[in-house]
């Protein structure tokens, strides 16, 4: 009998789980294209007080994901993943028609603040997987889960410049409308993966960026492991903040090459993650899956810095696209590391800490490509890439030993 009720929940969050990111990373990217023109209507065509106004946005959003995914982490925690997923879900919905019906630039700014809250939605469909998954299967359901958010991000931007073409706001309600198809699909064939018995109880000590710090540091590989993925995703900060500029002042593309070139990288991602990541973790593991990446990804960089020519930096693509082997590694290894009724902790917390490379990763990269570029001695445009290559390569130092350690305890065990 307990294995068809585990049974049911898994099946679910294959379906409900996968699908919901795809249109849930679908719904964000159709607003992609049209948030900067509306935000510059807003500003009477002042392109100054616009990109202010883009950035701030941009920042705030991390900001508030940076504080709301352990609150929803340990909520789901406690009330369970169902009400917390659906409750996120139904207000994204709403939020994306209020930004849809927006006056002015202050209720456009309070729809930006309320969607930082709503999307922080992936912790907890984190932590359902880890619920309804074994083990030694969670690599392979998070590399799918990787491949459905490449794939939303990849459509969605293309769909949203389609439609903002027939109107600026346009995009707002088809994002309403395709997370309101999400909310209901779960609200009807979506069961609770976290049974009663296994839920803790809720402290405002515990869900905050800073109290969840208390978690990662319950086992040394997870501190390490932490730190590993925060030097991963600050590098990965570099693609949306300088491939554009680069690639155009660099290499002379046009934005439709340029969009080409990034769904080019998109595509491969998504085929490392759906199709390889279970072969891979079968043959090296885990800790192998996250090295690979680590050190694919920094290859992939590495050349994107010092290619002279837009044909070479293309062949960095298929290098770069392994990277995609250490999410679904990453998110199975710190899995292992908590109970059940901590999951949601754990998501969290780790949500927390890809904010902060967010927050930090623009500033970052922004200024180095500025004063590479902007005739200071050394003239180095790929300087931004090399820069990722080289927190990568840190990474892959300080991951080598923590993985070494806790395979080490794992054996002792």
């Amino acid at each position: 009998m307990a294995v068809q009720e585990n049974a049911s929940p898994r099946r679910a969050a294959f379906g409900f789980i996968l699908v919901n990111v795809w249109l849930d990373v679908l719904a964000l990217g159709v607003i992609i294209p049209v948030l900067p023109p509306l935000i510059q209507k807003f500003t009477h065509g002042d392109a100054g007080q616009a990109s202010l106004a883009i950035g701030l946005f941009g920042a705030v959003f991390s900001l508030v994901q940076f504080f709301a995914a352990p609150v929803l982490g340990a909520l789901s925690d406690h009330f369970g993943r169902r009400p917390v997923l659906l409750i996120s879900l139904f207000g994204l919905a709403c939020d994306y028609l209020l930004m849809a019906l927006a006056p002015n630039l202050g209720w456009l700014f309070v729809g930006r603040v309320i969607s930082g809250v709503t999307a922080a939605t992936g912790a907890t469909a984190g932590a359902y997987i880890a619920d309804t998954t074994p083990p030694e299967q969670r690599a392979k359901v998070f590399g799918w889960m990787g491949s459905a958010w490449g794939l939303g991000f990849i459509i969605g931007p293309a769909l949203g410049g389609w439609i903002g073409a027939f109107g600026v706001r346009l995009p707002f309600f088809g994002a309403a409308a395709m997370t309101l198809v999400g909310a209901l699909y779960g609200l009807l064939v979506l069961p609770e993966s976290l049974p009663k018995t296994r839920r803790s109880t809720f402290a405002c000590g515990r869900a905050n960026p800073v109290g969840s710090l208390t978690l990662l540091r319950s086992h040394p590989e997870l501190w390490g492991l932490s730190g590993v993925n925060f030097l991963m995703q600050l590098a990965h900060n570099v693609l949306p903040t300088t491939f554009v500029l680069y690639a155009s002042n660099r290499y002379g593309w046009s934005p439709a090459f340029t969009g080409s070139a990034l769904a080019l990288t998109g595509i491969c991602n998504i085929v490392v993650q759906s199709l390889l990541v279970g072969p891979v973790v079968a043959r090296i593991g885990e800790r192998g899956a996250v090295l690979a990446g680590l050190v694919s990804g920094g290859l992939g960089f590495a050349i994107y810095g010092l290619a002279p020519t837009g044909p070479l930096f293309l062949l960095g693509t298929p290098v770069f696209a392994f990277i995609g082997l250490f999410g679904p590694g990453y998110q199975a290894l710190i899995s292992r590391h908590v109970s059940p009724s901590e999951q949601g902790r754990l998501r969290g917390a780790n949500a927390s800490i890809d904010s902060t490379a967010g927050i930090i990763g623009p500033a970052l990269f922004g200024v180095t490509y500025a004063w590479f570029v902007g005739g200071h001695g050394i003239v180095a445009p790929g300087a931004a890439f090399l820069l990722a290559a080289l927190l990568h390569v840190a990474a892959s130092m300080l991951a080598v030993p923590v993985m070494r350690r806790g395979h080490a305890e794992a054996a002792a065990r």
